[in-house]
């Protein structure tokens, strides 16, 4: 008989299931009982959040050791954190959290040695709701633009102040997501890239966000009177970023076509312009763009140029990807620069101090940081940097003094500055981050390559206590992401360092395919009628700690989000009976309608579209809540059950939309509980829906009581206990 960790009687809501939906896809009939709660503002969904939030606090009561995690996490994460500092003109900008504050500051800096002034400090608005996801300073340091979050969306509004004395302009700008803002060298306006207002009726939680457009705004003047550069009815899903040339040439505008690593890259030189851009106000004309590129066959990236000559990041022909020339006077030759690496990533390159490239590479998950002549893309020296992660890379070509921030799983962030002038192979500590009560020497990480089902090696990397007995009775958690191109990287986490040490937990992130650890085929491999590797990579990962002896199923938690939280979804799924814990956060769930809605139509080219019988036919395997079966019916699985699941989502999350969780939720307490007496599923499987809340941007307290919820449901399920 299955058992639980969890000892209390659970009451699941009733939740209505609409048995009339059934969708037909090429002659495969599919039920969707749940239909209905794809209406966020419904009284029956709204009423179903209230229960499942009364649920979820009933378990979580039973969960004895909240409190001092979230306690023992706030010591943690309370010490000074500064970002890393970017410049324009002759000052200094970068953000700082004195340890606890809801959310960063944004703060300007005369010199590096100097006194900070506050720029911007979210914390003053809504009680630091949320925080700054769009900024921007001009050239000329006078303005700083911004984007305030509209409701609790990922929906901007946009503003200006001066950084003299804070005060704000007039201008405010609207309907603005997933942009940049991108100042001209003249520091009179910035290009940025909206979406049309939507139409009376149509909800900003669940309609497709489709027909951006790139933009040009003046100081001073009404969001009417913007110059628009480019749009493309034609194609509504295509959507844009951009970026203006380190010599204020150039505006590139690079298009994109839905969550597929190519672009087209369209340029237009400002220099160029009879009139300059107060000559395009009032016209009925597009911007002459030049169509540098106009073919969806690589992704491209601007480096640097000289006047016309390009340096471009590209995997045309190179999964690994490259740095390569072209001169836009002579677009059809391009030559390469630095040509693909054997076995290495060139994650990232900047052009700096004058005539030299600073790069970035990915060596077996670990960074590498070269300095290169940009003219001939010679080797002049390597910077010295441990194992561990390479972030926030500022410098621009002008700047011989560069910053970058550097963590690891157990080394919080330590700001670096290179001068390149003049003591090129020497780090300076700009600022470090140092935490209380913590001895990295007592722990240790070990990075394995674990063979997949189809032997391909899968590095992870494995944090414990030193000397821990491999006898399968520690905690274990493992994350992992596997998709889009993302990489995971071996990064600092409060929370996990309290599961470490307090915990007695082993901790894994696994480098699946369908991130991009090893380059463009490593990502292909892990999407569209390939995504099962993903799960096969995570589920092998998961069987190699049990048989090494750090745990074992029962002792064994999953955990991801977004992209992440589908994976975590899917192995529970197929694979229930080696897990005690699964924590699923905003995941994509219905893999046939995902496409419907906000953003969802982006991901058709990582996942495919059910509209096509080839691409249903793999996603009905794998999608979450058509794949939720009573494992005890199936045969030699008599004594398994679901793990201990918690499904988190926010209520207003309009990226990955609460619905997928909703639906999830309902389908797997009706299968699994409700639908039958006495059902041998024991282990709980709950939701944590945070109110007022969307994808991102959460402040300090509320995430650390996510985190403290979350950690304290694993250990319960677990059976974790505590060590002071």
């Amino acid at each position: 008989m299955a058992s639980s960790a969890f000892y209390k009687p659970l009451h699941y809501p009733h939740v209505r299931r609409d048995e009339t939906v059934v969708d037909d896809y090429f002659g495969v009939k599919v039920a969707d009982p749940y239909r209905w709660l794809e209406d966020p503002n419904s009284e029956e969904t709204k009423e179903f959040v209230d229960n499942q939030v009364k649920l979820a606090d009933s378990v979580l009561e039973e969960c004895e050791l909240i409190d001092k995690i979230k306690h023992k996490v706030i010591d943690v994460v309370n010490f000074p954190r500064c970002g890393v500092p970017s410049r324009r003109a002759d000052k200094y900008f970068h953000f700082y959290n004195s340890g606890l504050q809801a959310q960063n500051v944004y703060q300007m800096l005369d010199d590096l040695d100097g006194k900070p002034k506050v720029i911007y400090d979210p914390n003053l608005r809504e009680g630091g709701r949320t925080g700054l996801s769009l900024y921007s300073v001009s050239e000329d340091a006078k303005y700083f633009a911004f984007g305030i979050a509209t409701g609790f969306t990922e929906w901007l509004t946009v503003q200006v102040l001066r950084t003299e004395d804070g005060s704000l302009l007039p201008d405010t700008l609207s309907w603005v997501k997933f942009t940049s803002i991108n100042w001209t060298h003249d520091s009179k306006g910035f290009f940025y890239c909206p979406y049309p207002a939507l139409e009376e009726g149509q909800d900003f939680m669940t309609h497709s966000s489709v027909n951006q457009e790139a933009r040009y705004h003046f100081l001073g003047t009404d969001q009417s009177e913007d110059i628009l550069c480019w749009r493309d009815p034609e194609n509504p899903t295509h959507h844009f970023r951009s970026y203006v040339t380190d010599d204020g040439k150039y505006f590139i505008l690079y298009i994109i076509d839905g969550a597929d690593v190519t672009n087209k890259v369209y340029l237009l030189d400002l220099a160029k312009l009879p009139n300059g851009l107060e000559g395009l106000r009032g016209g009925q004309d597009l911007a002459p763009f030049i169509k540098l590129v106009d073919i969806f066959d690589a992704w491209y990236s601007a480096i640097a140029n000289d006047d016309s000559v390009f340096t471009f990041l590209t995997n045309k022909d190179a999964p690994r990807k490259k740095l390569v020339r072209v001169d836009l006077n002579n677009p059809t030759v391009w030559t390469d620069l630095i040509p693909e690496s054997k076995k290495d990533l060139l994650e990232s390159a900047h052009a700096v101090n004058g005539n030299q490239l600073l790069l970035r590479y990915l060596s077996d998950v670990k960074h590498v940081l070269e300095v290169r002549d940009l003219e001939s893309g010679s080797l002049l020296h390597r910077l010295p940097i441990d194992i561990g992660s390479v972030d926030g890379i500022t410098a621009r070509r002008g700047d011989s003094v560069v910053f970058f921030k550097f963590t690891s799983i157990l080394t919080p962030s330590i700001v670096y500055q290179c001068d390149l002038k003049n003591d090129p192979t020497k780090l300076k500590i700009f600022r470090e981050s140092v935490i209380t009560d913590f001895d990295r020497s007592e722990f240790e990480v070990k990075q394995v390559f674990v063979p997949s089902k189809d032997g391909t090696k899968i590095p992870i990397f494995i944090a414990a206590r030193k000397g821990i007995s491999l006898d399968g009775s520690h905690p274990c958690e493992i994350h992992g992401y596997g998709g889009f191109g993302i990489n995971m990287m071996p990064t600092f986490s409060a929370s996990r360092i309290v599961f470490l040490k307090h915990l007695g937990g082993v901790f894994c992130l696994s480098n699946i395919r369908g991130g991009c650890e090893y380059g463009e085929e490593w990502h292909e491999a892990g999407a569209l009628d390939k995504k099962q590797n993903v799960f096969d990579d995570f589920i092998s990962t998961a069987e190699y700690l049990i048989s090494s002896g750090y745990t074992k199923p029962k002792k064994l938690a999953i955990e991801g989000g977004s992209n992440g939280a589908l994976l975590v979804a899917a192995c529970i799924t197929q694979r229930p009976d080696l897990f005690g814990c699964a924590e699923a956060n905003c995941g994509v769930m219905d893999m046939l309608r995902f496409q419907k809605f906000t953003l969802g139509y982006i991901w058709t080219s990582e996942y495919g579209c059910s509209d096509k019988e080839e691409d249903f036919n793999w996603l009905i395997k794998y999608s979450p809540i058509h794949n939720v079966r009573r494992p005890w019916e199936q045969p030699g699985n008599a004594h398994t059950q679901y793990p201990a699941t918690m499904i988190l989502t926010a209520d207003h999350d309009d990226r990955v939309v609460p619905l997928h969780s909703f639906k999830m939720l309902a389908t797997m307490q009706h299968v699994l509980c409700t639908s039958l007496e006495n059902s041998p599923q024991k282990n709980p499987i709950i939701a944590r829906i945070q109110r007022k809340a969307s994808h991102y941007g959460r402040a300090t307290m509320t995430q650390i009581a996510e985190v403290a919820d979350r950690y304290g449901f694993m250990a319960k399920a677990l059976e974790a206990t505590w060590t002071d």
